[in-house]
């Protein structure tokens, strides 16, 4: 039997998925609420502090992401279930330290914007407007097709990934180039 084939035989965990797909509802809410509040909220970073380097770290998070997601696609299309799987934790991983570095940063900065003057500021705000509608549409659902995976609900999986994927990798793709875009404004 192969690998996929193996994959494909386990039973469904129906149970478990409802549960799971409520806590996602939950997270979704309030990583919402918190990325919200960041836009309105400036606590005072300690004395000697610099976060700085977090712009950069982020838009490198962002493209390593990007990375492991079309290698998780690669090897789910050979047929390596075993090693899209750890491609995808590693991917979710990226994404939950991006998500808590870039909200802990955003919440004691002051945000920077593109010059109203700029040569490319059109193509800027269509860019990161794209970028914010299509992560805030995606997370909760790369959060089910997640949960479809882990439950073995490989049907739902696959019919949410097909169009989840694209999503993930184009907010993946096109934060950091955002970040490049909007870096000699830092």
């Amino acid at each position: 039997m192969s690998e996929r084939a193996e994959w494909l035989a386990r039973p469904a965990k129906e149970e478990l998925a409802r549960k799971l797909r409520v806590v996602a509802w939950i997270v979704s809410a309030v990583v919402l609420l918190l990325v919200g509040l960041m836009q309105r909220v400036r606590l005072p970073l300690p004395e000697g502090w610099d976060t700085s380097m977090l712009p950069p770290f982020h838009a490198t998070v962002n493209a390593l992401g990007a990375v492991v997601l079309v290698a998780a696609l690669v090897f789910i299309k050979r047929g390596r279930v075993g090693l899209h799987r750890a491609a995808m934790m590693v991917a979710m991983v990226l994404s939950v330290l991006f998500l808590l570095s870039y909200v802990a940063y955003h919440i004691t900065n002051d945000p920077t914007t593109y010059p109203e003057d700029a040569p490319m500021r059109g193509l800027y705000l269509a860019l990161l407007l794209t970028h914010i509608v299509s992560a805030a549409v995606s997370f909760p659902f790369i959060l089910f097709t997640f949960i479809a995976a882990w439950t073995n609900r490989f049907t739902a999986h696959r019919r949410l990934a097909r169009w989840v994927f694209p999503l993930w990798l184009y907010v993946a793709v096109t934060g950091p180039v955002c970040y490049l875009m909007l870096r000699p404004y830092y």
